[in-house]
């Protein structure tokens, strides 16, 4: 495998930033039903890589194996599943519940990283882990409701972690085999497909909204899909599923902070709190796998 252009915990670092964005922007598209959102978040995004595809990588897709098709159908179908969940949950709870709940998906992620591509995880690893989902905890603790809506809410969001989690699950081996354009089309694509489905089941209605909420769609397919989904997906070529999980963790503390400017949310102290180990934790286990890349790769050279 060819060295990457550039070091993907910078990607992974950037598209953190963008994903950031996707709760508040959510928020700021209240009125449109949650499939609605994610929907159209999807549909702009295929619509805006139509163009280089058909020009550049329409040739690729007459060598995708069938198993590659079923794995990027499935990644696309959890994706889509991972914004209905998600997007509604933001509807019943603060946004901060809703990340930090979101975001507790490398547990999920390491027990199927385990269980379907028989990865192993130091001990170091696993403890950085635990440090940073303490920091997730810590954030939204304040904020949590037992009871009501905010408890729907949370449970929403806690489904929307397991589907992301397969999500990257379904993709980690197909990203290693197709380009990142070629990918990301075909997933995007199964998303949206599976998100039109579902509003026509449902009976959503597809017209009669606000300006406002059409450019908030775009900016959802700008902001947090391409510099945020489409990057990550960029990282899998390189890095495993579980490091940009680790990633991702990071996300509650851009979300509190744009959630605090935007919709004058309050940040507490434990969300500070929370905010310093999530990145703690997060830097030790990017430091530790980076390290065991290294070793690795140094021993294969010596093969």
């Amino acid at each position: 495998m060819r060295l990457p252009p550039f070091n993907p915990h910078v990607a992974i670092f950037i598209g953190v930033i963008s994903v950031s964005t996707s709760a508040v922007l959510v928020k700021l598209a209240a009125g449109a039903p949650a499939a609605i959102i994610a929907n159209y978040r999807l549909l702009f995004a295929v619509l805006f890589m139509l163009p280089f595809i058909l020009l550049k990588y329409r040739n690729e897709f007459k060598l995708i194996r069938k198993k590659d098709w079923t794995l990027s159908a499935l990644a696309g179908f959890f994706l889509a599943i991972h914004f209905i969940f998600w997007f509604e949950s933001l509807n019943h709870t603060s946004v901060v519940s809703s990340v930090v709940l979101v975001t507790l998906q490398p547990f999920f992620t390491f027990l199927g990283s385990y269980l379907f591509f028989k990865e192993r995880f130091s001990q170091a690893a696993i403890i950085s882990m635990v440090i940073a989902l303490l920091g997730s905890i810590i954030i939204g603790w304040g904020d949590f409701q037992i009871g009501g809506m905010a408890l729907f809410g949370d449970i929403l969001a806690l489904i929307g972690a397991i589907a992301i989690a397969g999500y990257f699950l379904m993709g980690q081996s197909v990203r290693r085999r197709l380009s990142l354009m070629t990918y990301t089309f075909v997933v995007y694509s199964m998303g949206a497909v599976t998100l039109i489905i579902y509003n026509l089941i449902v009976q959503n209605s597809f017209l009669g909204y606000s300006s406002t909420h059409w450019w908030i769609f775009i900016a959802l397919a700008v902001i947090p899909t391409f510099f945020g989904h489409t990057l990550f997906n960029w990282a899998l070529r390189w890095v495993n599923t579980a490091t940009i999980s680790m990633g991702i963790i990071f996300e509650p503390v851009g979300a509190s902070i744009l959630a605090y400017f935007v919709l004058s949310e309050k940040i507490s102290s434990s969300q500070w709190l929370g905010g310093s180990i999530i990145i703690i934790g997060l830097f030790l286990f990017i430091m530790g796998t980076r390290r065991k890349q290294v070793v690795t790769i140094s021993e294969k050279a010596k093969k």
